[in-house]
């Protein structure tokens, strides 16, 4: 009896588990289906009313690859340039999200995360699912790949 019963809970836990992907892969879905040239007009309103804490979308290219941030966190971390001109970090933590393998400068990346103003321009963070699902997920997509 004790037998059944786990394995009835290991049953309903992983079911839980399944439908929460699918739940998550069918959010990133319609945010990126939303994705237009707005919302790098977004960014730049963003940017240009010092705004912070905006989850908010955009595509820049590549211009400076940086080491990644190890303290904490670890964060793959790059400057992309958008459309307007202004540049942005991207702090894309590679403990909850795989890391973009082959970015080089002059590569295209669009973004959905929370931006963060500072003098330079601004931070993208946030580009991953969050494990306690309070929070809105965020991505990186890189030729075709979508990482969260």
């Amino acid at each position: 009896m004790k037998k059944i019963i786990v394995i009835c809970l290991l049953g309903l836990a992983l079911f839980g588990f399944l439908d929460k992907k699918v739940q998550t892969t069918q959010i990133v879905k319609n945010v990126y289906a939303g994705y237009t040239v707005d919302s790098d007009n977004a960014l730049q309103n963003a940017i240009e009313n010092k705004q912070s804490n905006l989850q908010i979308g955009g595509s820049g290219e590549v211009i400076k690859i940086l080491a990644d941030d190890l303290k904490g966190s670890r964060h793959q971390r790059f400057i992309l340039k958008i459309a307007s001109g202004s540049t942005l970090l991207v702090a894309h933590n590679i403990d909850l999200a795989p890391r973009i393998d082959g970015l080089t400068v002059g590569d295209t990346v669009e973004s959905f995360g929370v931006y963060e103003f500072n003098n330079k321009g601004g931070v993208i963070h946030w580009t991953h699912h969050d494990p306690r699902g309070q929070h809105q997920s965020g991505w990186l997509k890189h030729n075709g790949s979508t990482y969260q």
